[in-house]
């Protein structure tokens, strides 16, 4: 797939296959999807779905056993000036002190690097300056971690489970600051996280992963859209002409999630899926932690 020379994608993959050994089994199988630039895109799926692969491909951390991908127009490559990745195991050299890792962060984005927000996102106030990275809990880490991330401010962000280790008071700071570091940059951001009510009230943009291979990918309001929760009288066979996502037993009727083929009947309750319903839905039978649901569920088809 030729992928457009335009300032309007900021990720792209053609084909994406990775795996971790030359005979296993697919991490990646045969991933196809577009980024738009300047989106906060969701990447949701369950544990093995392949999301933290496809960060480090992206990151150029290592590269794909077929197929394709490219970051703001070109191929991707450690240390890209135009890309900032957050690993999801923070690495970070533990001798260096907060202060030190912070100068090293300066000296490598010399000309391109926020300190004031640097700091910020640090808040070497919570703890000694001259303490060793090592020594800090997992929490602080993280912060450390993403203080490096924006203050390169990056042209992409990739960012696997980056509020992970923290505490809900600290996930709602640091959230607020990455936001309002979008806002003022445009920055682009893909986001991993098994929090969804997390990613609701940022993403603007949705990219599902289940089994290594893209089931929904698209603008967040326009997928909720082409999308319904219906409750109705009877039987699943009264969905017969429409895409059924997933349904089930509800009472004496059945609950559904699906893509209105037509119009729809008068005596169906009908609105507008949320995100977590769109995801839980895609994803209906993984079982991953945080992706689960207490009712037995199951998908009937997809639209990749």
């Amino acid at each position: 797939m030729p992928y457009p020379d335009s300032p309007d994608v900021a990720l792209a993959a053609d084909g994406l296959t990775a795996r971790y050994r030359r005979r296993g089994p697919d991490v990646l199988d045969g991933a196809s999807f577009t980024v738009p630039a300047g989106v906060v895109s969701a990447l949701v799926g369950p544990n093995g779905a392949g999301k933290s692969t496809l960060l480090e491909l992206a990151a150029g951390m290592r590269r794909p056993d077929a197929g394709t991908v490219e970051v703001c127009g070109g191929p991707p490559r450690a240390g890209h000036p135009r890309v900032a990745y957050l690993a999801q195991h923070r690495p970070l050299f533990g001798r260096f002190t907060v202060a030190e890792t912070l100068r090293t962060g300066a000296r490598l984005n010399e000309g391109n690097w926020d300190a004031e927000l640097a700091e910020r996102v640090a808040d070497p106030s919570r703890f000694h300056r001259n303490d060793r990275v090592g020594d800090l809990s997992g929490g602080e880490r993280t912060r450390i971690a993403l203080a490096l991330a924006l203050g390169k401010r990056a042209d992409l962000l990739l960012l696997d489970e980056p509020m992970a280790d923290l505490d809900v008071l600290a996930r709602r700071e640091l959230m607020g600051l990455l936001m309002a570091h979008v806002a003022d940059t445009g920055t682009t951001v893909v986001m991993s996280s098994h929090i969804l009510s997390e990613l609701a009230d940022a993403c603007d943009h949705l990219l599902i992963l289940d089994a290594g291979t893209v089931r929904l990918c698209g603008d967040i309001d326009e997928l909720t859209s082409a999308h319904a929760v219906v409750t109705l009288p009877g039987g699943a066979d009264r969905l017969a002409g429409h895409t059924v996502v997933e349904s089930r037993t509800a009472g004496r009727g059945t609950s559904a999630l699906i893509r209105p083929a037509g119009p729809l009947s008068e005596d169906w309750d009908v609105r507008s899926p949320s995100l977590e319903e769109l995801a839980f839905a895609y994803l209906a039978g993984s079982g991953a932690p945080g992706l689960s649901r207490s009712t037995p569920s199951h998908v009937k088809e997809s639209v990749a």
